[in-house]
């Protein structure tokens, strides 16, 4: 994984756009209701030369930005999100025009469904995510234009961002989140389930 990793860093083109916020215009997600957002990091990797992150610091970013996200639809069935941190490399200074390493994160997301007490994805999605580039970090490198919290929270926004574009895509496809006749109780699904079997 690291090695893949490492590659896909180097070689990654990512084009110029504006990064995504909690605040943009919701998507259409039938009932979705947020209800237990777990992050787990047990095994995460870090690729070589990548600037470091404690395993803490990625499930307490990941938290806050899918909880801020996903906090805004309020439809009426509770759904759960599972997340794992798989790996990542936070791209360092680099030489500017010579070598210039896109950063990189890879999470797997399981959705559990309140009511059936069970989960929609039966195997965890895996994202690979790349930072949002400027015209000037694409040259540069975002080590040299970039906190490395600034590195961290594009990763962070840029994941939430695909997880909500599959979950659109399933929605529409295979009727995920689509309403129910009878509402659900809170809280059903039990969190120590999520974070017990996120990854599997």
């Amino acid at each position: 994984m690291i090695r893949t990793f490492a590659i896909l860093a180097l070689t990654a083109l990512v084009a110029a756009c504006t990064p995504p916020t909690p605040e943009d215009e919701l998507r259409d997600l039938g009932a979705f209701k947020l209800g237990h957002n777990i992050v787990v990091a047990p095994n995460v990797q870090m690729v070589p030369g990548s600037r470091p992150v404690e395993p803490q610091e990625w499930i307490d970013l990941l938290t806050n930005e899918m909880g801020a996200r996903f906090s805004r639809y309020d439809g009426d069935q509770l759904y759960h999100f599972g997340m794992s941190v798989e790996g990542y490399f936070v791209a360092p200074g680099g030489v500017p025009l010579v070598l210039s390493p896109k950063s990189v994160l890879a999470v797997k997301v399981t959705i559990w469904d309140d009511a059936a007490d069970g989960k929609l994805n039966k195997k965890p999605k895996t994202f690979t995510v790349f930072e949002t580039t400027s015209g000037e970090s694409f040259l540069l490198g975002s080590g040299h234009t970039r906190t490395r919290e600034e590195q961290m929270k594009g990763l962070a926004r840029n994941a939430v961002r695909q997880i909500e574009d599959w979950m659109v895509e399933q929605h529409q496809e295979n009727g995920w989140f689509d309403p129910i006749t009878e509402p659900t109780a809170a809280g059903d699904v039990d969190p120590t389930a999520v974070a017990a079997t996120v990854g599997q």
